[in-house]
């Protein structure tokens, strides 16, 4: 099991300085990192610290932010994704990441759905031949993102299905789908192909596994079993030092 470190979380209780976050990573036995936003990062610090410490950059949000069930926001996110993409291939991450948006008041639904389908078909256009792909995450809105278009593990396979492209895949949250109530060896089955990258955090509280109720080792077993051999990314927060979450992680998950 490849396992990625989201520095945005962990070894944020450690420094408030994000490229030592990588070197404490790899000491803490990591070979790969990822986080969120690029344009708020001294990326030559954090290229410096990745060469340093032979890491290698699992992926990162592409940015802007937008409401892509919103046809005319879909040139404005493009043209950042072509930024986005160019990070990526710098830095050597092999994929983005990135949200559906708002559910639109007074938008039919499946406006909406359509929408998605024709800006990650447009984004397939974008990442072409670079190698990166593009991984668009359902969330919930049970807890964490109330209004949020995308809550639907199906519907995001189903939106990977209908573009059928190969930059275009789903980044597969467990905490999130299982908080929605999905049953990730039904919504997965037959979709496998389509998973970009995976991310793990229990629930209640979005921290390490362990700390929760979900049977995280249980479906990660299946999600490998299925043949998923993409990076499993920690995007938890610490309840209390990265050092312990981490054992009770490693303890939990069995790694």
């Amino acid at each position: 099991m490849r396992l990625s470190a989201c520095i945005e979380m962990l070894f944020a209780p450690e420094t408030e300085d994000f490229a030592q976050r990588i070197h404490l990573a790899r000491a803490a036995g990591f070979d790969r990192v990822e986080f969120w936003l690029w344009s708020n990062k001294d990326l030559d610090a954090v290229a410096n610290a990745l060469a340093e410490t032979g890491m290698k950059l699992a992926g990162i949000v592409a940015e802007p932010f937008a409401e892509l069930t919103r046809d005319s926001d879909h040139d404005r996110f493009l043209a950042g994704l072509e930024k986005s993409r160019d990070i990526a291939m710098r830095l050597g991450a092999p994929m983005l990441i990135c949200q559906s948006g708002p559910l639109l008041a007074g938008v039919d639904r499946a406006r909406q759905h359509d929408a998605l389908v024709t800006a990650m078909a447009r984004s397939a256009d974008v990442l072409a031949g670079s190698g990166v792909r593009l991984g668009l995450e359902p969330l919930n809105d049970r807890v964490d993102h109330p209004g949020y278009y995308l809550t639907s593990s199906a519907e995001g396979f189903a939106i990977a299905d209908a573009v059928d492209r190969p930059e275009i895949g789903i980044t597969y949250d467990l905490y999130h789908s299982m908080v929605m109530g999905e049953d990730p060896e039904v919504v997965a089955a037959g979709h496998i192909g389509r998973i970009v990258h995976v991310h793990v955090a229990d629930h209640p509280g979005r921290n390490q596994p362990g700390s929760g109720g979900l049977p995280i080792r249980q479906k990660l077993d299946w999600l490998l079993g299925q043949g998923y051999d993409g990076a499993v990314g920690l995007e938890f927060r610490p309840t209390g030092s990265t050092a312990d979450a981490l054992a009770e992680m490693r303890r939990s998950l069995r790694v």
